[in-house]
């Protein structure tokens, strides 16, 4: 499942992982670290939603 900041609007792609943030493709959105913020905006974690189809 993707997540979209509330912010900025950036997307989460677990698929894709975040690679200037070096978290590896593959990783769920929960298991990223409590500290991970979005790369764009630089949100906390807590602003992310799941993405609706």
């Amino acid at each position: 499942m993707k997540y979209v900041c509330k912010i900025c609007g950036y997307v989460y792609d677990p698929a894709v992982g975040d690679p200037d943030g070096t978290i590896a493709a593959g990783t769920k959105f929960e298991d990223l670290p409590d500290d991970w913020v979005c790369p764009t905006c630089g949100a906390p974690k807590s602003s992310f939603e799941p993405m609706k189809s």
